[in-house]
């Protein structure tokens, strides 16, 4: 099985257990959380020999962060840490309807923003590996942006695949049009490009999820592009083997979407690895998501084998 590299900021997350504004919200519960952290450990649980790579700080919030990956399996031997940066933190607020819930980010100068090329240049990524980069990573820090494409530019010159999901995060950009040009810029540098289709439109003007695929398949490096439709399920279009729409696994109650992306991309680039034809693949990557959309945590969700096995072709409750 294929060895998988990600890179991004682990926060540590803490969730309200009342409702009401989190400045008024008494009791939290905590645990792990940071998208290229939920993949890292979705991908564990699948069997795949998984490296993080990151920086966290000194402090109590870091060591439970490696602590937690550690006994998920995540090899952890990339996370370098910081005594003059803190780990960041996010504070989520409960949902009761499904919506969104209200989240504040504790994540300015923190240890994984201080990340540099020359604390990573141990790692080699190799031809039977793949690398998974998100636009947070990129939007961190200047130092971390460079780090990202230095990351691709090995796996690159290896032959290793690589897959990229924008994940905006308007509020990490100086400004709209330096989120846009490096979330594209990186895009086009991969093979598998995977953003929801609010997220295509904004990057990209254009507003179908064919117009959308076809943008970034304009790249010698883009093989397949996949849009996440929410209810509506996903889109696909690969250079080679077509196009199509796959629906959506029902979900008859909502209690909480973040992660919901995390798990979809875990889905179908673990499925892809495993060489899953394309229609099995984004039907695993709508199930993950879907999963996701059934539990609070930002990485409960994520199955192992045996869940999945026992899963597939479930209707969610």
């Amino acid at each position: 099985m294929k060895s998988f590299f990600t890179i991004g900021e682990p926060m540590a997350l803490l969730s309200a257990i009342q409702s009401g504004s989190l400045n008024t919200v008494d009791g939290f519960t905590r645990s792990l959380a940071g998208a290229e952290a939920n993949v890292a450990i979705g991908m564990a649980r699948l069997g795949f020999h998984t490296y993080y790579l990151s920086k966290v700080g000194t402090d109590c919030f870091g060591r439970f962060i490696v602590d937690t990956l550690e006994n998920e399996g995540v090899d952890t031997r990339y996370i370098t840490s910081s005594s003059s940066h803190s780990t960041g933190m996010v504070v989520k607020a409960l949902s009761q309807d499904g919506s969104d819930p209200a989240v504040d980010y504790l994540r300015k100068n923190s240890a994984a923003s201080s990340m540099h090329c020359h604390d990573f240049s141990d790692v080699v990524i190799e031809s039977d590996s793949h690398l998974h980069v998100t636009g947070i990573s990129l939007a961190l820090s200047p130092h971390t942006n460079e780090l990202c494409h230095d990351l691709v530019s090995r796996a690159q010159r290896s032959g290793a695949s690589i897959s990229f999901d924008p994940n905006i995060r308007p509020a990490l950009w100086t400004s709209e049009q330096d989120m846009v040009s490096a979330l594209n810029d990186m895009a086009m540098r991969c093979n598998i490009v995977l953003p929801g289709l609010s997220e295509g439109c904004l990057l990209t003007g254009f507003e179908t999820p064919e117009e959308i695929a076809q943008f970034y398949l304009s790249s010698s490096n883009v093989t397949l592009v996949v849009i996440k439709l929410g209810e509506n399920g996903a889109y696909y279009h690969d250079k080679t083997r077509g196009e199509g729409y796959i629906d959506a696994v029902e979900v008859r109650h909502i209690v909480d979407t973040v992660g919901a992306g995390d798990a979809f991309a875990v889905g179908c680039v673990s499925a892809l690895l495993e060489n899953l034809d394309l229609q099995q693949a984004i039907g695993r990557a709508t199930l993950f998501g879907a999963t996701a959309l059934t539990v609070r945590g930002d990485n409960e969700s994520l199955m192992n084998r045996e869940q999945l096995l026992r899963m597939q072709g479930a209707t969610l409750v």
